[in-house]
């Protein structure tokens, strides 16, 4: 078969810029695509399912070409995860949601379902379900393994999951995680709702990255538009996003620490944390700078202080990040808990396209910002860390080295913050367009999609997190540590349930 890039037809503009070309194809094409997954030829952005079909979004590595691949079917399609193990768990959730099965997959079981929906395949086709039989997790054979079982529910404010560890005294050897608790049915309450209210489902799928959703899911409606954002906006989207970023990776740093009992870092980054939310308060009325985002633009703009209250937090943030990295770098004990602790390889990191730091702590540097670049980013001068040891030091560090791109990348925006209107309307009409947005959030890239329907409404959307590509890969990292050491590596992924579980 010729080129696969050809056969797919990738984009070389920024599909942001304007609705997304759809190519539906076929048996052999989605086969080629699927076995160039497997040989790393191109990588998965996304797999996930409409009423019409499943869709497959794929980016060649170290370009800006992305495209949208499109399976027309109503009841089954080839296993991309036989060729592409990344695929294996978005491939269990669409026979959970839509009832598409995919033949030949290694791993049938149900993902997101657990038998409480009361229904299956909710979209046009619901039954009752029947009484599902329970969870069937991996076998391992060994002498003296013995299973732990942690969750769903745990101690302290932490959302659900279930974690089987298989352990050979107090070495893992295996981990199998159970997600889905948290389930909502986002995709279910985008269809047929109102752009706003999408906007408003979209900030909810993971409120951390409250931001990044809402920015990811506007940049879809405004492609599917094809409109222009006011400069004024984008520039305030950088800010409320840099904003975020650095309320995590403070709140991060901190908590991975207390993982390792050294609560004095947890106090002090807690501390930070805070004054980032009090700022995004004073400045955009929400500490969390949720609803803040909408396609468009932005709801709000910069207060007549504003700059002056963020520059403020620069320098108090400047004045003691430093020493709290002094004292991280400095403490043995601490060290020796996070010094090839949870070592994740390159190579896994690149198999799963995996984003964020967790991908960049492992040689994976790729940054939505950088790499497939959006306004304000694309006028904005920033490095992108990246190591390639891969434990859970190297994720702190690469937290603590954005942490300083995020500082330099907000200054940036104060100085050069231009004048203007910060919200347009969106063109009326659109049914039928195809829009695709993604935004690099504090855990990587968030992707969106969605299709316009009549009268401006959600036809169909999709939000895809980061930890699609990132949980799995806990499940790597944890083998041959022992099992005191999973809330410490747990901690430094830190992936999302809620954005996960949709």
């Amino acid at each position: 078969m010729a080129d696969i890039l050809e056969c797919i037809d990738l984009s070389s503009a920024d599909v942001r810029s304007a609705p997304i070309p759809e190519r539906a194809v076929g048996l052999m094409e989605w086969v080629a695509a699927a076995e160039a997954l497997g040989r790393d030829t191109v990588e998965l952005m996304g797999l996930w399912a409409s009423r019409r079909g499943v869709h497959m979004a794929l980016r060649r590595p170290g370009t800006g070409r992305l495209g949208l691949l499109t399976y027309p079917t109503d009841s089954s399609f080839p296993s991309v995860g036989r060729h592409h193990a990344a695929a294996q768990r978005p491939e269990r959730a669409i026979r959970d949601i839509y009832g598409f099965v995919a033949e030949g997959a290694p791993d049938l079981r149900p993902w997101l379902d657990h038998g409480r929906l009361g229904v299956h395949h909710p979209p046009g086709t619901a039954t009752p379900v029947m009484e599902m039989p329970a969870y069937d997790f991996l076998p391992a054979e060994g002498e003296s393994l013995h299973q732990v079982p942690v969750g769903p529910i745990h101690a302290g404010i932490i959302e659900p999951g279930h974690f089987r560890f298989t352990a050979q005294g107090e070495t893992v050897v295996r981990l199998e995680e159970r997600l889905g608790y948290a389930h909502k049915g986002i995709g279910s309450l985008l269809r047929g709702a109102p752009i706003a209210r999408g906007t408003m489902l979209a900030g909810r799928t993971s409120g951390d990255s409250t931001v990044a959703y809402a920015w990811a899911f506007s940049q879809a409606v405004e492609a599917a538009h094809g409109m222009t954002v006011p400069d004024r906006a984008l520039w305030l989207r950088g800010l409320m996003a840099e904003l975020e970023r650095l309320a995590n990776h403070l709140g991060d740093i901190g908590a991975i620490c207390n993982d390792a009992a050294f609560a004095m870092m947890h106090a002090h980054c807690g501390v930070l944390r805070e004054r980032v939310l009090r700022a995004a308060d004073a400045v955009f009325g929400h500490r969390l700078m949720q609803d803040m985002i909408r396609p468009g633009g932005v709801a709000r703009d910069l207060r007549a202080d504003g700059a002056a209250l963020v520059s403020d937090l620069l320098g108090d943030i400047r004045a003691r990040f430093g020493a709290l990295v002094r004292l991280y770098d400095n403490s043995p004990s601490l060290l020796d808990r996070t010094v090839g602790t949870g070592r994740l390889s390159p190579d896994l990191a690149a198999r799963f396209a995996a984003g964020g730091f967790v991908g960049r702590a492992s040689g994976r540097a790729f940054d939505a910002r950088r790499g497939l670049p959006y306004g304000p980013y694309d006028r904005l001068a920033f490095d992108v860390p990246c190591r390639s040891d891969g434990d859970v030091n190297a994720r702190i560090w690469i937290r603590i080295e954005e942490v300083r791109q995020s500082l330099a990348l907000v200054e940036q925006i104060l100085d050069s913050l231009p004048a203007g209107p910060v919200f347009a309307d969106l063109p009326e009409g659109g049914s039928g367009a195809m829009g695709l947005g993604l935004v690099e959030g504090f855990r990587g890239d968030i992707l969106a999609w969605i299709e316009i329907g009549p009268e401006g409404t959600i036809a169909e959307g999709y939000l895809r997190d980061p930890s699609w590509f990132q949980w799995p890969l806990l499940e790597a990292a944890i083998e041959g540590n022992i099992i005191a050491d999973f809330p410490l590596c747990n901690k430094s992924f830190n992936c999302s349930y809620s954005g996960h579980d949709l």
